[in-house]
């Protein structure tokens, strides 16, 4: 089955296909019965993200509400022990998708932490008792009449001063000393240490949201399926349960229309049945 082949073959199902919106911003993406691929993904990542999606349609025939609750193991494998599918599941997901493990933000966290450390030990020279959990009285007494104070809340202002004839200022916390010649080093420390503080809280947000959305069932089971055309064998020994499991449940009819692409999600070479 190729990719015209699978879309023909999802259509037949009632299914809308559109292969060229933006998907809301992902590669792709299945709400009530519609299909959107991203007309910006390459070629070979359409047939693994049509399975995806259609792997989203046949789970909520199976356990309506998945849009909300995020749909459960136990009916995607029709057996109230969870763990050991769930488990496989992680390992195939961490496998299939690089971004599952957040690596790239772990790793922009710990360098503004090093530099959240750095800018600390700067202040605490000639402010010893310095705690970034307490107020910082000597900064707050200094700030009060600066423009400066701007930039505890943005990283980048632009300010409108004047009456009749308007001038516009424009600070960063890139070049504090330039704007603020007078500023001692402490303080620009502790303005960049505060900017930092929020990038930090922002990624820590972007982490949590992620880690949610992959630990989600539906995106466990539909990465699992996608994975089963991409490399079925790395998955069977990642997800040996999984696989066995996923197959009885398939051949007996409990996946509805997913045999329908059964020569896309199975190794006929290895004979499984």
């Amino acid at each position: 089955m190729n990719e015209k082949e699978l879309i023909k073959y999802l259509k037949s199902l009632g299914l809308e296909v559109h292969t060229s919106t933006k998907a809301r911003g992902h590669q792709g993406f299945y709400l009530k019965n519609r299909i959107d691929i991203s007309k910006n993904i390459s070629p070979e990542k359409i047939i693994p993200t049509l399975i995806h999606e259609f792997t989203h349609y046949i789970h909520s025939e199976i356990e309506p509400g998945i849009d909300k609750n995020g749909g459960s193991i136990e009916v995607i494998f029709d057996d109230d022990n969870a763990k050991y599918y769930l488990k496989e599941l992680e390992k195939v997901t961490n496998f299939a998708d690089v971004n599952s493990k957040c690596e790239k933000l772990q790793t922009h966290k710990e360098l503004i932490k090093e530099k959240i450390h750095e800018y600390e030990n700067i202040i605490k020279n000639k402010y010893p008792n310095f705690m970034r959990s307490k107020k910082f009285k000597e900064f707050d007494n200094y700030i009060r009449k600066s423009d400066a104070k701007y930039l505890l809340k943005y990283d980048r202002v632009k300010l409108i001063c004047g009456g009749f004839t308007k001038k516009i200022k424009i600070y960063s916390v890139d070049k504090i000393e330039q704007d603020f010649c007078d500023m001692p080093k402490e303080f620009a420390a502790y303005i960049r240490l505060r900017s930092c503080q929020k990038r930090q809280a922002r990624i820590s947000a972007r982490i949590n949201r992620l880690g949610k959305y992959y630990a989600k069932p539906t995106e466990l089971f539909a990465r699992f399926v996608e994975s089963l055309y991409l490399d079925y064998e790395k998955v069977q020994e990642l997800a040996p349960n999984c696989c066995k499991r996923f197959y009885e449940l398939l051949h007996a009819g409990y996946y509805k229309e997913l045999y329908g692409i059964y020569d896309l999600i199975s190794n006929k070479e290895l004979n499984i049945r």
